[in-house]
């Protein structure tokens, strides 16, 4: 059975993989191959704020601690803050229970190895063979060699000081008025708190978590409150984050919705001006505006860009040595002060960038001018193979030669589910619009 996608497990509760009994067999199997020969064997549990994550929860803890590896539970924790974690406790490995922007009737599971980086595929590999392995998982220690489960209760603290020491001592928000939309999620205290101890004002919205509300109507997939929350309040910004907060969206003060892409730009020329920004470039991935791209060139950065997914953007970023990547939804990677994607930090140095230019968010996210963009979804039988079509392949190339430089087109197969995605950008929204709708069109007369 295949288990691990590009963002770790992920399913409908109490479907299968996301059941008591597959889960456990998970923790089980995570415990074989992640176990080390020292005394602490400890893997750190975090979740967001679903109510199956109670369940989930329990039955990873079962199966780790059966297999003679230590739990230590933190509840409630931003994805991000158990990357920071797992590596600030030198722990073997970290879990978060959780499945992003889903809605709650959906759960996951992302492992981290002890650097705080989602596992390599080889891991994961041996994993997914254990789990359907009676004869290696029936072999468990006894008696004392049986792992033990703790508490730490002051680790969002922890967390919330890293976030805090990423900008320079003495630095504040004061005279910053900003609303938070936490998504009803696992940010929900972490962000407000972290921005009001350094003297924002603050007004939270979609901050009660109930277990079933996360990402309902509200958070990075549902920005239209945030908006209209940010000009009814009369703030300088508004931030959105998702159900685990690894992205983070923004609001400038006119209501406006600022993303990833605007804060790429705005963070990568920062970084250069300031000489911190390894080898001048920037890792992105094919969803990435065309604009983003103009802009970064004249400022002499490179975009380099990935296959949809943060784990390619890290991947990309670690092996070519670079400091600073994301994408288009709102993951933003700053490797000089976390190892995935993190909403929380993310805020924050947005935030600080403004205060540090005395510029609004208009201003700063105005200088990246972003192409017209248009998206379309075409359900098909399967989802790859239509490249094999000469048709579809013409009807591309035809299209890309009427934008020309002024734009591009990205057709792809969905990851997750069987629809082809068409993506096109230009100068021209009325174009783009009617040469999406040709391609669109034959891909459905040939794959529907």
């Amino acid at each position: 059975m295949r288990l691990f996608g590009t963002d770790g497990i992920r399913g409908r509760v109490n479907t299968n993989p996301m059941t008591p009994e597959t889960v456990l067999r998970v923790g089980m199997a995570a415990a074989r191959v992640l176990r080390k020969k020292h005394g602490r064997n400890t893997v750190l549990i975090g979740k967001d704020t679903r109510l199956s994550g109670y369940m989930i929860e329990s039955a990873l803890t079962s199966g780790i601690c059966s297999m003679g590896m230590n739990v230590t539970l933190v509840g409630p924790v931003p994805t991000p803050g158990i990357a920071f974690l797992t590596r600030a406790l030198r722990l073997d490995a970290g879990i978060v229970i959780s499945a992003s922007h889903n809605p709650f009737e959906d759960n996951g599971i992302k492992i981290f190895s002890s650097d705080g980086f989602k596992l390599p595929d080889g891991l994961e590999g041996k994993i997914e063979g254990l789990v359907s392995d009676d004869g290696r998982l029936k072999r468990r220690p006894s008696g004392p060699a049986i792992g033990k489960a703790f508490r730490l209760e002051d680790a969002a603290g922890r967390y919330a000081e890293h976030i805090k020491s990423t900008i320079p001592e003495g630095m504040t928000l004061e005279g910053l008025k900003v609303v938070v939309d936490c998504a009803n999620g696992a940010a929900y205290k972490i962000t407000p708190a972290v921005l009001r101890e350094l003297g924002a004002e603050v007004i939270t919205i979609n901050d009660s978590p109930d277990g079933i509300n996360i990402n309902d109507g509200c958070g990075t997939l549902h920005m239209e409150g945030l908006c209209d929350a940010v000009v009814g309040h009369g703030a300088d910004a508004g931030v959105a984050h998702d159900g685990d907060a690894d992205r983070a969206l923004f609001v400038d003060e006119n209501g406006n919705v600022v993303d990833g892409d605007h804060v790429l730009g705005m963070w990568a020329v920062e970084m250069k001006q300031m000489g911190r920004l390894a080898g001048d470039a920037v890792v992105a991935t094919v969803m990435s505006n065309i604009g983003l791209e103009k802009y970064l060139e004249r400022h002499g950065i490179r975009l380099i860009r990935t296959k949809v997914g943060d784990r390619f953007v890290t991947e990309r970023m670690l092996k070519g040595g670079f400091n600073l990547g994301g994408e288009q939804s709102g993951h933003i990677v700053f490797f000089d002060y976390n190892t995935t994607g993190d909403g929380p930090i993310t805020a924050l140095h947005v935030l600080h960038l403004m205060k540090k230019t005395a510029r609004p968010l208009s201003s700063l996210a105005g200088e990246i001018e972003l192409y017209p963009q248009v998206l379309i979804n075409i359900p098909v039988k399967r989802g790859s193979g239509f490249s094999s079509h000469p048709e579809i392949k013409d009807s591309i190339k035809d299209a890309q030669q009427k934008l020309g430089s002024s734009g591009r087109i990205l057709v792809r197969p969905s990851g997750t589910v069987p629809k082809i995605r068409v993506m096109l950008e230009g100068e021209d929204l009325k174009l783009i619009k009617r040469l999406g709708k040709r391609i669109a069109g034959v891909i459905k007369g040939k794959m529907a």
